[in-house]
């Protein structure tokens, strides 16, 4: 038996919370995982893990044994990696998610150039703007705007992207042009934006000269996905305020209109994340840095 190759194994049943799960993200069958962790058990003569037909969870020598084993395989990978040629070509299965606008608009346009520079990088690329548990579904990194709400993982900020008012010229028929924040809560409909994670929902923030105005006013739409979001704005659906590279095509060609130009709004933050024990593999640390450069030259109001 591979000693190393169970280590690896268990430590992914742990992660992933399922035989099923990581016999998927290693491309292993399920019955191979399966007897690789009952050897390991047998082996060290103490249960790893308590079995359910729903879950797996670890057990107290479990988790020890987890905490050690992910120690040395971090280990092994370091010195894997540190003998390795620096200037060698990242290459392989590379896992990441990030949200609806940032994929279509930014990520998916550039990689072709991506591809050039990096041609043995194989991208899985998860879109959509839910979150997801970057450890129990085998994620390598993910790009994520706004605050953070998990401390334990590793976070680079990227970028802060520039946030505007806007609406459709329809809409702004239907309902006027509002010169105050204050305007909005005489009949104007907002299209609501709400948090998967939490619910809540997210209001359109205004700054000027010290002095700041929350609104959250009656909706007729709320959504929970950037691209839905900005669907809703170009049917006239509501006014709401968007990340200025979304709506920066659709300004220009007159399908969307600025409002309240004289009130600011807070930036977005962007981050690159990924999981503390994870090694930063090559191709890992190549696609980080590349959305770093990617996200310096992202153009702003």
């Amino acid at each position: 038996m591979d000693q190393i190759q169970t280590m690896r194994v268990f430590a992914r049943v742990v992660e992933a919370g399922s035989f099923t799960k990581a016999a998927v993200s290693l491309d292993l069958p399920k019955g191979t995982v399966t007897k690789l962790v009952q050897h390991l058990e047998a082996r060290l003569k103490v249960r790893l893990l308590n079995r359910t037909t729903r879950r797996v969870s670890v057990t107290p020598d479990g988790a020890v044994y987890y905490e050690r084993a992910t120690r040395v395989l971090n280990d092994l990978d370091d010195i894997e990696a540190s003998m390795m040629n620096a200037h060698a070509m990242p290459s392989g299965r590379l896992r990441v998610d990030v949200g609806a606008s940032v994929a279509r608009l930014v990520v998916i346009p550039a990689l072709p150039a991506f591809y050039e520079r990096y041609p043995e990088i194989q991208l899985d690329l998860g879109v959509g703007d839910r979150p997801v548990n970057l450890i129990t579904d085998n994620i390598d990194c993910v790009i994520r705007g706004g605050d953070l709400v998990d401390e334990s993982l590793v976070a680079r900020r990227i970028a802060n992207l520039d946030v505007i008012t806007v609406a459709s010229p329809e809409y702004l028929r239907r309902h006027g042009v509002p010169r105050h924040p204050s305007d909005l809560d005489q009949g104007h409909a907002m299209l609501a934006y709400f948090s998967e994670r939490t619910g809540r929902f997210y209001p359109d923030v205004f700054v000027r000269d010290g002095e700041t105005i929350e609104w959250t006013g009656r909706y007729k739409l709320s959504v929970n996905d950037s691209n839905a979001h900005l669907e809703g704005l170009l049917h006239g659906l509501g006014l709401s305020q968007t990340a200025s590279f979304v709506a920066a095509p659709y300004l220009a060609s007159g399908q969307l209109v600025r409002v309240l130009p004289e009130w600011s709004c807070p930036s977005i933050p962007v981050h690159v994340v990924y999981p503390p024990n994870r090694h930063l593999s090559g191709k890992v640390r190549a696609f980080v840095d590349w959305a770093v450069e990617l996200f310096t030259h992202l153009p702003q109001s």
